[in-house]
């Protein structure tokens, strides 16, 4: 006779598995497979069609292309930022670490119009750059400066953990040894955090990918120049073209699957690291 298991004061497995289990296919794996089985539906002629005409894949390129670099702008940036919050005290600390949270909490449309305001040719910003000939309000430029809005902290809230763990003992430990300040980034700090920070650029990636909200505002939003995809989408809708939009929904969605597979693996080297950094410490010491 088997040992019947201690039942805690909580439901078990069960019913918390299943609970979550039906949570997930109600609003997660339906509507995905909804869009799917619309895609089925058609053939691979027409398929190849919608998702490949000049306008899509002008969107596609922007899209992407604006998605990646303001991912990568903020992959430095917030590697700084994360840097400066966790390593130093200074007044207004608080203030700023709050601050890095501001793009969760604000909704896109007012994010959107904020930036179209801020930077049109007679707001505060535009108004001193374009005289320069730097134009940013309703170009393809615009975009990416509402993508490194909105994607700045998935990369600082990323790092932070990580570099919390870190401590400077180590860094003091190599120079110490005679290294010098860029073998200490580079052999000391960079092998830490590089895996939370490829976590955090692909997260800002995926967020860009998606985002609608605060870039049709600044955008334009001119076919084959500063359309982006999710508008497209909503062209196709407007048009009653459902075919040519969930075909390029389809698209996105394989895109959004890669990532997430990236994302995960990703995350479990960044969770090895932090699990390793106290062994790592008692080494040095």
């Amino acid at each position: 006779m088997k040992q019947r298991r201690d039942r805690g004061p909580l439901p078990g497995f069960g019913l918390a598995g299943g609970t979550t289990l039906l949570y997930l296919g109600l609003l997660v794996l339906l509507p995905l497979a909804a869009l799917v089985w619309r895609a089925t539906e058609l053939s691979w002629a027409d398929f190849v069609r919608l998702v490949a005409s000049d306008r899509a894949l002008a969107s596609y390129r922007l899209t992407f292309g604006a998605a990646a670099a303001a991912a990568l702008v903020n992959l430095f940036f917030g590697s700084i930022a994360a840097w400066v919050l966790e390593r130093y005290r200074f007044p207004g600390r608080r203030l700023v670490d709050a601050l890095i949270d501001l793009p969760f909490a604000l909704p896109t449309a007012v994010a959107g119009i904020a930036l179209a305001a801020a930077f049109a040719p007679n707001g505060w910003i535009g108004s001193w750059i374009e005289p320069l000939g730097l134009k940013v309000a309703y170009t393809p430029l615009g975009i990416g400066v509402a993508l490194t809005f909105i994607g700045l902290p998935f990369v600082v809230r990323t790092l932070q953990p990580v570099l919390r763990g870190l401590e400077p003992a180590i860094e003091e430990a190599a120079a110490s040894l005679g290294a010098s300040r860029l073998q200490t980034i580079r052999h000391v700090i960079l092998p830490e955090i590089v895996p939370a920070a490829a976590t955090g650029f692909v997260l800002a990636l995926a967020r860009g990918l998606g985002e609608y909200g605060s870039v049709i505002f600044i955008a334009g939003n001119l076919p084959m120049k500063s359309e982006i995809t999710a508008l497209l989408i909503m062209v196709r809708l407007e048009e009653y073209d459902y075919a040519g939009a969930t075909a390029i929904a389809a698209v996105f969605l394989l895109a959004s699957f890669l990532l997430l597979f990236a994302v995960n693996r990703l995350s479990r080297s960044s969770q090895r690291t932090l699990r390793e950094a106290p062994a790592r410490r008692e080494a040095g010491r």
